[in-house]
């Protein structure tokens, strides 16, 4: 849990904010729609389940839940990523309700909910604590909160390492990645569920691109690292540029020029209490 004050944290947030709505996450997303539909199809929706995708993104959970036949709402900081998603929401042909919203203080009522979900997202917001009680607190009891967060282990892990040591996180904001370790779920989670199964999960990311292309490509479209690189000078972004390169070589299983990793993630399934 951080120790900032309110002011300290209404500035994160605004930071947050602003990161999310940097680049264009679309296009990063595009590369996880997969697994999405893989880890949807897993929660066996019913028509008419009530189902809440939190930081929703541009829409990667919410869009195969509304087409598995759910009452799906989507909610997320960013404004252009909710107008992303509702534009992919009307090409696919399905209705679905995106507001803004904060994952630390969700606009929903007590037991609304009979799923709950969310995708590498959540695990982003700075205080856990307060996000494990509010995805608790709009699921009604019996239903499910399904999560996946990138583990510490796994490439994603290794990323923020390499990124960690160019970019330092805000002081007392814990890792995300904490989110994507079975113990400290465990932890965060216990009095507000009765079940927790969780599992890792492998998913492999393609793109069709070079290794220095792929780093490019997130350098301009995924908020963090574009957020990252922004903040370094000239000479530390080229030392950043070539760890990363390094560290995407090293994972990189493809021999033809193109870019496929194997990165790893941790799936909670937990029962309201």
């Amino acid at each position: 849990m951080t120790t900032q004050s309110i002011a300290d944290l209404d500035g994160l947030k605004a930071r947050v904010k602003t990161t999310w709505m940097a680049g264009d996450y679309s296009r990063i997303a595009a590369f996880t729609e997969i697994a999405a539909n893989e880890f949807i199809d897993r929660r066996g929706l019913r028509a008419g389940m009530r189902v809440l995708d939190v930081a929703c993104g541009s829409g990667n959970l919410a869009i195969p839940a509304a087409k598995a036949g759910a009452n799906v709402t989507g909610v997320d900081i960013a404004p252009n990523l909710l107008a992303q998603a509702g534009e992919r929401a009307i090409k696919e042909g399905v209705s679905i309700r995106f507001e803004e919203g904060d994952a630390e203080n969700l606009p929903y009522g007590t037991e609304t909910f009979d799923l709950v979900v969310t995708m590498f997202s959540a695990m982003f917001a700075p205080r856990p604590a307060v996000v494990a009680n509010e995805l608790c607190r709009v699921c009604r009891r019996g239903g499910k909160i399904a999560m996946a967060s990138w583990t510490p282990t796994g490439f994603i892990g290794e990323l923020f390492k390499v990124t960690g040591k160019h970019v330092g996180p805000p002081p007392g904001v814990p890792s995300p990645l904490l989110w994507g370790d079975e113990s400290v779920v465990r932890e965060r989670l216990q009095g507000n569920v009765t079940d927790i199964k969780t599992t890792k999960i492998l998913i492999r990311l393609k793109l069709p691109f070079t290794v220095p292309e792929t780093v490019e490509f997130y350098r301009l479209h995924y908020g963090p690292t574009l957020r990252a690189f922004a903040g370094l000078a000239v000479a530390a972004q080229s030392e950043l540029r070539r760890d990363l390169e390094e560290l995407y070589l090293s994972y990189n299983e493809a021999i033809d020029g193109t870019t496929s990793i194997a990165a790893e993630y941790l799936e909670v399934i937990a029962v309201r209490a």
